[in-house]
């Protein structure tokens, strides 16, 4: 099941609408956090150390303080103004500011932050590390690195995205008690896609499972096409034409992969990836222009999306298409798409995905730290597989091929990019767990273990 992810408008919506609940809200989260702190203390009778700030979060590091004293455990409390007693600590709580933090950390908060962050035991957030924008996951000033991070009612977009996961550690999150149903956020799961995921019939041919044209492959940029091309057979289309810019007679490393003019894939494609080494000459523009009325499925990316950015009519064609589209921008072709800066556009991930959903009427992944997907429908998700491996070339065209292989096979434009975000961040923590990366991986190592992954799913699932 989704793990429901609730911005700061919708937290306090909740919270306003069981304001009177029994017990209350700051009690239940008291006590949430001393019993996740006993699990953290691992038997240890250490004292714990408690910071709690002038809030709510507050609120609730003094009720964990409570229960925890209740229970045996020595608690040092810190509040606001209070000096930080020395001694040896087997748990420091940040219950500082939470999520109520709107303005930088600065001056003797910020230098107690520094402490926290020096300490060398586990550090456990309320809610959120103090000093990190819940919504966004941007740093005010300065923010705790915690260890662990106990997020209550729901999880909050801010952990999972851009800074957040630098700082937040292992998440945990505590509903309280409520129900979260109706909200657009959440995150990525197998659970988007669980339906896709079935077994081949044994009747089947390669005419079953669709053709992909991948169009790109300017000169200099044919491995763009060919790493796209590649995930796209490895991920299962039927059928993959490579329509190259620049003519190569064959793949030497994929001899299965179709080696054509862009209008010769064109021809015998059911479903279309654009972008990936096209370039921004004529020629590119025209095959743009063709394939953006078209009534097949399409995933645009890299240099399609450039050229989207400086040709307003054209955009408005795509947001018209009846067939589906799946954009996938980096922050700088985001930023080119929404006229707007890439700062902006990192300032709040999830607003600038919604928007790209809502003006092209596409599903879109924002890829970065924390790839959040958005949909015309205005649900939203943020994927948590994935490291640093992935911030290397290519990547974002193996990305793409596996979401046109997927739209390929039939599946919705929803599930089919939401499936190719998850396996291709889980392609690569498998690497990275087997010693094979972050440092070094490629891209083209992502696309047999991202196979390996959806063939295991489809197994588990049958």
């Amino acid at each position: 099941m989704n793990t429901p992810l609730l911005r700061g408008s919708e937290l306090r919506e909740l919270e306003t609408r069981h304001g009177d609940a029994r017990p209350p809200l700051m009690e239940r989260a008291g006590h949430a956090a001393a019993g996740y702190a006993r699990q953290l203390l691992k038997g240890s009778r250490a004292p714990v150390l408690i910071l709690a700030g002038p809030g709510n979060n507050g609120g609730d590091a003094r009720v964990m303080a409570r229960v925890l004293r209740q229970q045996g455990i020595a608690v040092a409390l810190v509040g606001p103004g209070d000096a930080v007693p020395a001694g040896k600590y087997g748990l420091v709580v940040d219950g500082l500011f939470g999520i109520g933090l709107a303005r930088p950390i600065q001056g003797a908060w910020a230098e107690l932050v520094t402490r926290i962050n020096a300490f060398p035991g586990p550090v456990l957030a309320l809610d959120i590390p103090s000093g990190l924008d819940g919504d966004t996951g941007r740093v005010l000033g300065i923010a705790v690195r915690a260890t662990h991070t106990l997020s209550f009612i729901g999880g909050k977009p801010g952990l999972y995205t851009l800074d957040g996961p630098d700082h937040c550690g292992e998440v945990s999150v505590v509903d309280l008690g409520l129900r979260l149903d109706g909200f657009p956020g959440a995150l990525l799961s197998v659970d988007d896609f669980r339906s896709c995921l079935k077994p081949r019939p044994r009747n089947s041919h390669k005419g079953s499972f669709g053709s992909l044209a991948v169009i790109g492959g300017a000169t200099g940029m044919t491995g763009a096409a060919l790493l796209a091309g590649r995930a796209g057979l490895k991920l299962g289309a039927g059928r993959v034409f490579a329509g190259l810019l620049h003519a190569l007679a064959v793949d030497p490393l994929q001899a299965e992969l179709m080696l054509r003019s862009p209008d010769d894939a064109l021809a015998q494609a059911t479903t279309v990836v654009v972008g990936p080494g096209l370039g921004v000459s004529d020629a590119a523009m025209a095959i743009l222009r063709r394939v953006a009325g078209a009534d097949f499925p399409l995933v645009i990316d890299a240099d399609a999306l450039n050229l989207l950015a400086v040709r307003p009519v054209l955009a408005a064609h795509v947001a018209r298409r009846s067939a589906a589209t799946i954009i996938t921008p980096h922050p700088a072709e985001a930023a080119r798409l929404l006229a707007t800066s890439v700062e902006a556009v990192q300032a709040d991930r999830v607003g600038a995905a919604l928007e790209l959903a809502q003006h092209f009427k596409a599903h879109v992944a924002l890829k970065g730290c924390g790839t959040v997907v958005a949909h015309p429908d205005g649900r939203w998700r943020i994927n948590a597989t994935g490291n640093p491996g992935l911030a290397s070339g290519g990547s974002g065209d193996v990305l793409s091929g596996m979401a046109g292989a997927l739209l390929a096979q039939g599946w919705s434009a929803a599930a089919a990019l939401s499936a190719a975000v998850h396996l291709h961040g889980a392609a690569a923590d498998e690497l990275a767990a087997r010693g094979d990366g972050p440092i070094g991986m490629t891209a083209g190592e992502l696309i047999s273990v991202a196979r390996s992954q959806l063939n295991r799913l489809i197994h588990a699932n049958a």
